[in-house]
């Protein structure tokens, strides 16, 4: 469950950050970070499924859940810290225009 998140995630920022002609919301660092999530959860597919064989594939329903659970929190980690990196970044000066104009 976590890889398919993780995977879903990828390929929607992928296709986002492929479409605009500018990297004006640094759209970079998500793409891939969740490509390397799906690379991470990959290889833990295989370790896993050498371990468990048929087993893997039908996993109970808490696991399933806990999977879930987890994914979704690798998703909103990455949003969060794509959020701190665009505001430090900072590419349309927008919060540099609201610091500064707060300030006169």
């Amino acid at each position: 469950m976590t890889l398919l998140l993780t995977v879903f995630a990828a390929v929607f920022v992928s296709v986002k950050w492929y479409q605009r002609e500018d990297d004006s919301l640094n759209l970079t660092p998500l793409m891939f970070m969740y490509w390397g999530a799906s690379l991470m959860w990959l290889a833990d597919a295989i370790f896993e499924y050498s371990e468990l064989g048929a087993e893997y594939f039908s996993p109970s329903s808490a696991d399933l859940i806990n999977d879930g659970f987890l994914g979704l929190s690798v998703i909103a980690l990455g949003l969060v810290i794509w959020i701190v990196l665009l505001f430090v970044k900072d590419p349309k000066g927008s919060v540099t225009k609201a610091i500064v104009s707060k300030t006169k």
